[in-house]
């Protein structure tokens, strides 16, 4: 009998539709790519990763515009058993010579457009590698607040597991279409999105980028949207968002940072849908999710998925097992043993309470995580440069509530300076999501009887920060 290949890839084009015409990408200039030249394309780009001497296990590490071809190449990776390395567009040089040297990519991708067409006179490779489901699919880097990030290592198995509860849960299906406006560089847009799509063999919608005029334009075609907040919170300041434009669209899913109460509210108001929230994270991918069919409750990131073993420790902390959950960090044996318990349960690090009908709530992080725009910043990274520059004695890096982004990067800081010249400085050195948005300075910070910066009470004192003035 056959051994059933556990390579993602071999799952995920199993599931292509039989009639390789249908579309794979509707792109924002009215052409489309089917399916069949999206499988002719990872053949062709695989063709080429193995002429590069690319071989099952090295790393490929890709820091790319979005774009179809993109994709192509992340499948291609799966396709020869190599694993794959996304990294954030906005990243600077510093932070990527540290991928580079941690990783040991054999290939550094900065152009996906050009690669493919590099490889397009290439007979595409037929053979998918055949992998163990335990093989290494991708690293994901993340990071704790002491600075350095660290490699999430997700196997094949990990996002197949993943991406089959959630095709599931959500009721996807070959009659969708997704409209696609999230980056590729993390979990959300580049394995929730994408593999829920390829699954049902379903189109998407493909945007460079959440654009509330492209956006409100497509949402007639669409039937399903996967965003962040801060979408949800743009097209709420937008009039032409109503019931009439989102009558084909059956699901709205927010995640990778918290959805406001109140913005959940008005999105029902305005258009007669309750957004379905749900919550992950890159070392387990989405680990719970509010129900398809069922109340969604506002506040509430809803039940485990299948599979997925949750409990709280003594703290309230959300600890979980299951077949998404990383299996720790790359070259950080040590780090892994801290992030798992004696059990085997993976501390998230998030804190929240489950009620009486099984949902969690979560109520913060142990760390001092910032999500701006869902996106994570971790404040050391960004006090360790503001700490080198001239007139700073000391910095505390918080998140502060903002309108648009959830929470905005904001600096408080004791010594001398104007706020336009450290901000200028910071952007020098970090990605622009990182920069602070707004600098404090003050003459000393509050600090417990352990010397210990609180950052509880710098939060509440610039919780008005981005608060517009009333008039």
């Amino acid at each position: 009998m056959a051994r059933v290949n556990g390579n993602l890839y071999a799952l995920l084009s199993s599931r292509f539709p039989a009639d390789r015409s249908r579309p794979a990408f509707l792109l924002a200039d009215g052409s489309a790519i089917d399916y069949g030249a999206l499988e002719d394309g990872v053949g062709r780009l695989a063709a080429l990763l193995q002429a590069e001497g690319v071989f099952p296990g090295d790393r490929v590490a890709c820091q790319t515009a979005k774009s179809p071809e993109a994709v192509m190449l992340y499948l291609a990776v799966l396709k020869v058993g190599a694993v794959f390395l996304p990294l954030n567009t906005a990243y600077g040089e510093a932070e990527t010579d540290y991928f580079r040297a941690d990783a040991e990519p054999k290939l550094f991708v900065r152009d996906a457009v050009a690669l493919a067409a590099q490889a397009s006179g290439l007979p595409p490779l037929e053979a998918t590698h055949q992998a163990d489901p335990d093989d290494l699919a991708a690293i994901v880097y993340t990071s704790g607040t002491t600075g350095r990030s660290k490699g999430a290592m997700l196997t094949h198995g990990n996002l197949a597991a993943n991406a089959l509860a959630l095709s599931e849960a959500w009721g996807f299906g070959p009659a969708d279409v997704l409209l696609h406006a999230l980056p590729i560089f993390h979990v959300h847009g580049l394995f929730v999105a994408l593999h829920c799509a390829f699954l049902s063999g379903a189109p998407m919608i493909w945007l460079p980028k959440f654009d509330e005029d492209q956006v409100l334009a497509a949402l007639p075609r669409a039937t399903v949207m996967m965003g962040v907040p801060t979408f949800y919170a743009r097209l709420l300041a937008d009039p032409r968002l109503d019931r009439h434009i989102t009558r084909g669209v059956r699901l709205f899913i927010s995640g990778s940072a918290p959805l406001l109460e109140s913005a959940f509210a008005a999105f029902e108001a305005r258009t007669g849908h309750r957004i379905l929230e749900r919550y992950g994270m890159s070392e387990a991918a989405i680990i719970t999710s509010n129900p398809l069919d069922g109340e969604r409750l506002a506040g509430s990131v809803g039940y485990p998925l299948p599979g997925v073993d949750l409990r709280l420790s003594d703290a309230g902390v959300v600890e979980i097992k299951g077949p998404s959950v990383t299996r720790g960090y790359w070259r950080a044996p040590h780090k892994t043993a801290e992030t798992f318990t004696p059990d085997g349960y993976f501390i998230t690090g998030d804190i929240g309470r489950l009620d009486l009908d099984g949902r969690l709530w979560l109520s913060g992080r142990t760390s001092d995580l910032i999500i701006s725009g869902g996106l994570n910043v971790y404040p050391k990274e960004i006090e360790m440069v503001l700490d080198e520059l001239p007139g700073v004695v000391e910095s505390a890096v918080i998140g502060a509530p903002h309108p648009d982004f959830g929470e905005a990067v904001t600096a408080v800081i004791v010594g001398a300076g104007a706020e336009a010249d450290i901000i200028a400085a910071a952007r020098a050195h970090l990605a622009a999501f990182k920069v602070p948005k707004r600098v404090f300075f003050v003459d000393d910070l509050p600090r417990n009887a352990m010397g210990k910066v609180e950052k509880k009470a710098l939060r509440a004192r610039y919780a008005d920060a981005f608060k517009a003035p009333e008039h």
